[in-house]
C-alpha cells in the first residue's frame, strides 16, 4: 500500500458565526473570528490518496488528473470566495477549518480511482491546522 500527498493553496474569507445565535454568543464561542466584517486566510490544503502502485506506470495516480480534479471540485469552489456568504454549504455550517476540511473531503470522495482518498489536511494559519479522514472506511 502506498500513499501520495499533493499540496494546494487558496484564499478565502469568512465569519465564524451561527445565524441562530446572538452576536454575544457567537463572540463568546468564536472570539474575534465572529466579527461581522469578516476576515480571510491563505489556506493550504493537502490531499493524500492511497492505493497500489500501477506496475505499468510506476504511479499510484496521475498527478495531472489529481490536480485537475482538485482544481475543479475544490479550488474553483473556494478560492477568492466569501465562504459563508457565497457557498450554500456554509450557509448551513459555520466555515471553521474543520468544516472546510470536510467540504474538501466530500468534494473528492470516490473521485480519485483507482486510488482512494485517505486524508485531507487543511492549514488555516501558521498555528492552526486540521486533518480529516474517515478511518476504517474506504473513500
Amino acid at each position: 500500500m502506498m500513499t501520495l500527498s499533493r499540496r494546494y493553496r487558496f484564499s478565502a474569507a469568512h465569519v465564524l458565526a451561527r445565524r441562530d445565535w446572538t452576536p454575544q454568543r457567537n463572540l463568546a464561542v468564536y472570539g474575534k473570528c465572529a466579527n461581522p466584517a469578516g476576515h480571510g486566510h491563505n489556506y493550504g490544503v493537502e490531499v493524500t490518496v492511497r492505493g497500489e502502485v500501477d506496475p505499468a506506470t510506476g504511479r499510484l495516480v496521475s498527478l495531472e488528473r489529481l490536480d485537475a480534479l482538485v482544481k475543479t471540485r475544490v479550488l474553483d469552489a473556494l478560492d477568492g470566495r466569501w465562504l459563508d456568504r457565497e457557498l450554500p454549504e456554509f450557509a448551513r455550517e459555520v466555515p471553521t477549518a474543520e468544516n472546510i476540511a470536510r467540504f474538501v473531503w466530500r468534494a473528492l470522495k470516490g473521485e480519485i480511482s483507482p486510488a482512494v482518498l485517505h486524508r485531507v489536511r487543511l492549514v488555516e494559519t501558521a498555528n492552526n491546522c486540521v486533518e480529516y479522514s474517515e478511518d476504517g472506511e474506504d473513500a
